[in-house]
């Protein structure tokens, strides 16, 4: 089965942009929506800090899906950046997917002046392609 993440483009650049404030240093995020529609942007802290991985505050992730629910919308992806690597899940992403009905989004800032986000469903220890659509607002 094919699938598509459809995303404002509004909320495509933030996600960029938050990935390129924080380089070195991975970043991650939540976005919400439904029926793989994002119509929302949470930015957390990586409280790891680290250029390699990162770990999202409990306690914002929390707050984040409080607020979710609030607005009838669900967790549809994850989004996080790989300041020097390839936009492809490494074998701590794989090992670390949790959730195997949410999307993976990977910003990769490899190409110096091109960042490229690819998104991906991690079950079972395998990765399958998902198609970003980008949309105008």
């Amino acid at each position: 089965m094919t699938y598509t993440l459809k995303m404002p483009r509004t909320i495509y650049r933030q996600m960029v942009d938050h990935s390129l404030e924080e380089s070195p240093l991975e970043v991650c995020g939540i976005l919400g929506g439904l029926n793989y529609a994002i119509s929302a942007i949470y930015r957390m802290t990586n409280i790891d800090a680290s250029a390699k991985h990162f770990r999202m505050d409990p306690r914002e992730h929390a707050n984040v899906m409080e607020d979710l629910w609030r607005r009838g919308l669900e967790m549809v992806a994850f989004y996080h950046s790989h300041p020097a690597g390839p936009p492809q899940p490494s074998a701590e992403d794989v090992r670390l997917a949790f959730y195997p009905d949410v999307i993976t989004v990977i910003v990769s800032l490899h190409e110096q002046g091109r960042p490229l986000a690819q998104a991906f469903f991690i079950r079972d220890g395998l990765s399958e392609a998902v198609e970003i659509q980008v949309l105008r607002d």
